[in-house]
């Protein structure tokens, strides 16, 4: 099994969009007039991290799994990252493919964007997917956690650094596709312009700088969009009371936990998951 296994069975693009002064890889799928779904993934990951999602939900809907601003092979200005630029990255995205309005589902830092525009932008979010949401808290030894491994694995030649790095979002080592998945991200990694721009995608683990872009509860509970919170009962970095508050503050969240389960859900147990978000999509899409 491969990536390319994976998305053998449908007709998909990779694409190149120009967003603003932005150029943002996407992997396009599905009928060019079904409901947008936009799926987001979290700290300097990239699209891949959905190639288990994307067949399933491409039978129905347009689904762009995007590299969000700064990461992957997207354009990287030279500014921290922070969640108003990612929300703008995001709506820039949309305007770019002609979608007034998308479903959001986002894993990790995605999560947190895709909440964060929801509360400013409610006529552009159909429904909110918040996957090991992050944002909530601001925990030092988790971020700094995170900021060591990102830059052992970008920094060090050594592959096995990025194998570690991608290991900490699974309560178990993916045999089929970790290997295929470690190689991609030692060459994004590995990039000059993904080193050179490695601190502004590590900004939000700074305390000053998260601090003013926290999901604080009086804005979670500014979100009008429905909304399905899932986690992972291993998250490594968020135990499950840190998803029953974003439930309880969100309003009419729904709350699914997954046994065995780290940071990466949709992947992790993609069996459990797609099923899930296909019947919450029907249930919250306009046609």
């Amino acid at each position: 099994m491969s990536i390319w296994t994976e998305l053998s069975g449908i007709d998909y693009r990779h694409a190149y969009v120009k967003t603003g002064d932005i150029t943002t890889r996407a992997l396009q799928a599905g009928p060019e007039d079904g409901e947008h779904v936009v799926f987001l993934h979290g700290t300097t990951g990239h699209l891949e991290a959905f190639v288990r999602n994307i067949p399933a939900h491409a039978e129905r809907y347009r689904c762009h799994s995007i590299d969000m601003l700064g990461h992957g092979y997207t354009g990287k200005p030279d500014r921290p990252g922070e969640i108003p630029a990612y929300v703008e990255h995001l709506l820039a995205y949309l305007d770019a493919v002609g979608a007034e309005r998308a479903h959001l589902v986002g894993e990790s830092l995605g999560g947190w964007v895709a909440s964060w525009a929801a509360s400013e932008h409610p006529d552009r979010v159909a429904s909110l997917q918040l996957l090991c949401m992050g944002g909530t808290k601001v925990n030092p030894a988790v971020m700094e956690r995170l900021k060591k491994s990102t830059r052992s694995a970008s920094l060090e030649d050594d592959i096995s650094f990025t194998r570690d790095r991608l290991r900490l979002l699974w309560a178990d080592w993916d045999e089929e596709l970790g290997e295929e998945l470690t190689r991609i991200r030692y060459e994004i990694y590995h990039h000059p312009d993904f080193q050179r721009n490695l601190h502004n995608l590590l900004a939000l683990q700074e305390t000053e700088t998260r601090e003013r872009n926290l999901l604080r509860p009086d804005r979670m509970a500014r979100i009008k969009a429905p909304t399905l919170v899932v986690w992972g009962n291993k998250n490594p970095f968020g135990d499950v009371p840190e998803a029953e508050a974003i439930a309880t503050a969100i309003p009419g969240a729904r709350l699914e936990i997954f046994n065995e389960c780290g940071h990466w859900p949709q992947h992790e147990k993609a069996d459990l998951y797609n099923p899930l978000s296909l019947e919450f999509l029907a249930a919250s899409s306009t046609t």
